[in-house]
This record gives C-alpha cells, sequence and structure tokens, in this order.
C-alpha cells in the first residue's frame, strides 16, 4: 500500500481562513493563512491546500499575494484554488509559488482548461475539484460550481471519468451534505469515484474523528479506498493535530509519510 497523505486545508475569505457548514452555515473565523500555514508544516502536514471560497462566485481575482506570501515561508507543497478560470492563471499561481492549481468552476464552464493546463504544465500541476452533493432520490450525486451555489446537473461519476481523460493529474473530491459537519467522509462516493478513474482521489468533507479518516483511507468493500485525506477544522481549532492523525493511521497499518515509528 502506498503511502497516506494528510492535508490541510484553509478556505480563504477577505483575506482570513473561514470554516463553514456544508459551505454556507455556522461561518466561523479560523485565523491568519500565513501562521496557520507555518503550523501545519511544523505538524509534518504532507500538502496544503488554500481555497479562495467566494473568487468565482462575486468574479475576483486570484489571490497571487497569499500564494506568494505563504510559499516564502513554508516549504511544503502547496495547492492553490479559486477563480481559476484561463491557462494564465495556472501560469500566475504557479509564478507565485504554488506547486499545483486546483481548477473546479473553470473546469466546468469550458473543460478544455484541464487539457490545455496539463499540456502547458504537466498533469501533476492538476489538480480537478469537484464539489458534489446526493441527488434527493439517492441515484447517485450532482457536480456544483460557483463555490457550491449552482448545480451543474453533471453526474459526479461521468465528470470525474470526463477529468482524468481531459488531463487532471488528480482530483479533489468534497461531498457538500459531509461538510464540516464531522460526521465522517461520505465512504460510498469517495469509493466510487476512486473505483471509477485511475487517478489519486482526495477525499473531503466530513473530518471529525480518528477513525474517519481510517476508514475513507482503507480498501476494502466498506473503505472510501481514498489516496489522501483532506480536513480544516478539526484541524483549524485545535481538536486533532496532524501528528494524532498519523500516529493513529500508524497504529491501524495505514501507511503515512514520513514514515512513522512508535516512540
Amino acid at each position: 500500500m502506498l503511502s497516506k497523505r494528510i492535508i490541510p486545508c484553509l478556505d480563504v475569505q477577505n483575506g482570513r481562513v473561514v470554516k463553514n457548514v456544508r459551505f454556507f452555515e455556522d461561518h466561523r473565523d479560523a485565523g491568519d493563512p500565513l501562521t496557520l500555514a507555518q503550523a501545519y508544516e511544523a505538524q509534518q502536514a504532507d500538502e496544503l491546500v488554500f481555497y479562495d471560497i467566494t473568487a468565482t462566485h462575486e468574479g475576483r481575482s486570484l489571490m497571487l499575494d497569499v500564494a506568494a506570501q505563504v510559499a516564502e515561508q513554508v516549504m511544503m507543497p502547496l495547492t492553490i484554488g479559486g477563480g481559476v478560470n484561463h491557462l494564465s492563471d495556472f501560469r500566475s499561481l504557479l509564478m507565485s509559488g504554488a506547486d499545483k492549481i486546483s481548477v473546479n468552476s473553470g473546469a466546468i464552464t469550458r473543460p478544455e482548461l484541464i487539457r490545455e493546463a496539463s499540456g502547458h504544465h504537466g498533469a501533476q500541476c492538476v489538480m480537478l475539484s469537484i464539489d458534489a452533493k446526493r441527488r434527493p432520490d439517492g441515484s447517485g450525486w450532482n457536480v456544483h460550481r460557483a463555490g457550491g451555489r449552482v448545480d451543474t446537473g453533471l453526474d459526479l461519476i461521468e465528470w470525474a471519468v470526463r477529468g482524468q481523460a481531459l488531463g487532471a493529474g488528480e482530483i479533489c473530491l468534497n461531498i457538500m451534505d459531509a461538510d464540516g459537519t464531522r460526521a465522517g467522509f461520505d465512504l460510498t462516493a469517495t469509493r466510487a469515484v476512486s473505483q471509477a478513474v485511475d487517478l489519486p482521489v482526495i477525499a473531503s468533507g466530513g473530518a471529525g474523528r480518528l477513525k474517519d479518516f481510517r476508514d475513507v483511507l482503507l480498501g476494502g468493500t466498506e473503505g472510501g479506498h481514498a489516496d489522501a485525506a483532506l480536513a480544516a477544522s478539526v484541524f483549524h481549532f485545535g481538536e486533532l493535530t496532524v501528528p494524532q492523525v498519523k500516529a493513529y493511521l500508524h497504529t491501524q497499518g495505514i501507511p503515512v509519510r514520513p514514515e512513522w515509528r512508535d516512540a
């Protein structure tokens, strides 16, 4: 089994890290982006993801200043997304210090953006971020755009498969029903996407307990089959730390990076 990654996520709005429930409920301030980034590097997080969560909805430009400030101070890989709509946006963020670029609404509006970015910068730089919500009839999940505000009608599995065909190097799957609830990742949706594509899948939305990380990273008939787990509020507000999660996963036989050894 390849080593699994633990990734804190920083949702940024107006220069501050915030956290909501199911995208729109219970808005809370979580702190300064650079301060949190430095804390997570000290905790040996594998990567860090920044999302400007209202850039597309508000039609704002990229948060290049945040990207540059954080990249100058921390060494771990950075993924940045929000308001990415053109090939030039990829270049600007990469030049500001990002290692990977997350594209969501921009790719839904113009799917060829994935192919263009992959062709110019390499698939390893292109993360397809998908916000999805279970359909009322329970038949599957629909993809949403504009920070979860618009139901596109696209089927989650079909969009993930198409994203791979267009050249995405990784998928970050956020299930809106679980986001911020701390009730656990959506294992069914994560497993369905992981089994439908041959790309690394990052599970996002719902982390609350140590067991949630184990469940989504496990394989088998009940696990989520994810390659990495992303979380926000449980880390931001000190309920769990990255070392706690990695130590627990080690006891469960799940390899993590760096190789974890018992004290």
